[in-house]
């Protein structure tokens, strides 16, 4: 891992982006353990909905608080680490809750708005959610926690730009200046308005309930009157937030395989967090497909065929199909290789190639020869 584990070394934070599929989340356990074996305390935070990170660190189950992978378990991999090593998988419904509990004025809002549909919707299902989220647990636990190092990994997402846009599209929601205005009569009339509201109201949100439902538009009306007061906490939130990810002491680790489309991915991200003054640690590209004879010529059918007799290899048709295999493998590696190179060209921070493994990385053992190889 050399000059990347240079670059993490000084670092509290490690975020993992880049697109889905890439292995984000086992280069975020392996940074974890590397570090633990090291002698840090570490927790690696996954949003990982496959669980691959509990199996991985064998451990059962992971949830909103962390969890110390025992000595033993370490021991029974062939490992002593000298630091500790925990992992949390983040419950965004929960970490909404916690975050309305903070920042509502009293219990009743509270339960207002844990009961409200909308609400229920955005803490669990809305696009963006799972992002914010993930941005509010770090910053709670970088500002609330002594962890020598905190590894997130980020939310599975079609684009990786998600990561960072999703609090915006978030904040513009509950802020929402226009569906405010709208629901005016309702917002500020609270519950009794409600009701008058389903009954009357402007001309545009009675032809809004047309298409959408009165009951639903109460909905909204809700959950707009129940944040009112509350908005500014949550954008003040975000904006530390903001700031925590451009300090020095975080180190984003951008993650792509060698495919054109995931390398066009992490360029892009790398060009944002770059106009966003965000520290860059590395660049990793993961299950790279490994060159196996070099840079002489392939050998024929025949040539494999003479070779493999003097062993008691089977007939020729095998040969013929392993000097085409062969022929396959080398010119996917070229590929792969070629990606790789525009990858590393175009962008800043450490370099890290990781081959195609043989098997998948399932538990510790095969998690540290993983971070050994980093």
């Amino acid at each position: 891992m050399g000059e990347l584990a240079d670059r993490l070394r000084g670092k509290r934070i490690a975020v993992c982006v880049g697109p889905g599929g890439v292995g984000k989340t086992t280069l975020a356990a392996a940074i974890g353990l590397g570090r633990a074996l090291a002698g840090g305390k570490v927790l690696v935070c996954t949003i990982d909905p496959a669980r691959r990170l509990a199996n991985a660190l064998g451990l059962e189950t992971l949830g909103n608080v962390e969890a110390h992978v025992p000595e033993h378990r370490l021991a029974e991999a062939g490992l002593r680490a000298r630091g500790q090593l925990f992992a949390m998988m983040l419950d965004a419904k929960r970490t909404w809750d916690d975050l309305v509990a903070r920042h509502a004025p009293d219990r009743a809002r509270r339960e207002r708005i844990y009961r409200n549909r909308l609400y229920q919707q955005l803490s669990s299902a809305l696009a963006g959610s799972q992002e914010y989220m993930a941005m509010e647990k770090l910053y709670e636990l970088a500002t609330e926690r002594d962890y020598d190092l905190i590894v997130l990994d980020t939310p599975p997402t079609a684009h990786a730009l998600d990561f960072l846009d999703a609090p915006d599209r978030i904040l513009d929601l509950l802020g929402n200046d226009t569906a405010r205005t709208l629901l005016a009569p309702a917002v500020s009339a609270g519950r009794v308005g409600l009701r008058l509201f389903q009954l009357g109201g402007t001309y545009v949100a009675r032809t809004m309930a047309r298409f959408t439902g009165a009951e639903v538009l109460q909905d909204l009306a809700d959950f707009m009157a129940s944040f009112q007061g509350m908005y500014d906490g949550f954008k003040e939130r975000a904006a530390a937030v903001r700031s925590l990810l451009a300090e020095p002491q975080v180190g984003f680790v951008l993650t792509s395989s060698a495919s054109p489309r995931s390398v066009d991915e992490v360029l892009f991200f790398h060009e944002r967090l770059l106009a966003e003054g965000m520290p860059i640690a590395g660049v990793v590209a993961n299950r790279v497909t490994p060159q196996l004879w070099g840079t002489g010529p392939l050998p024929d059918a025949a040539d494999l065929e003479a070779a493999l007799a003097a062993h008691g290899a089977p007939d020729g048709s095998f040969a013929a199909r392993l000097a085409r295999t062969l022929s396959e493998h080398e010119q996917l590696a070229r590929v792969d290789a070629r990606e790789v190179a525009r990858l590393f060209e175009e962008s800043s921070g450490a370099h890290v190639a990781l081959p195609r493994l043989e098997t998948d990385v399932h538990d510790l053992a095969s998690l540290a020869r993983l971070a050994e190889a980093l």
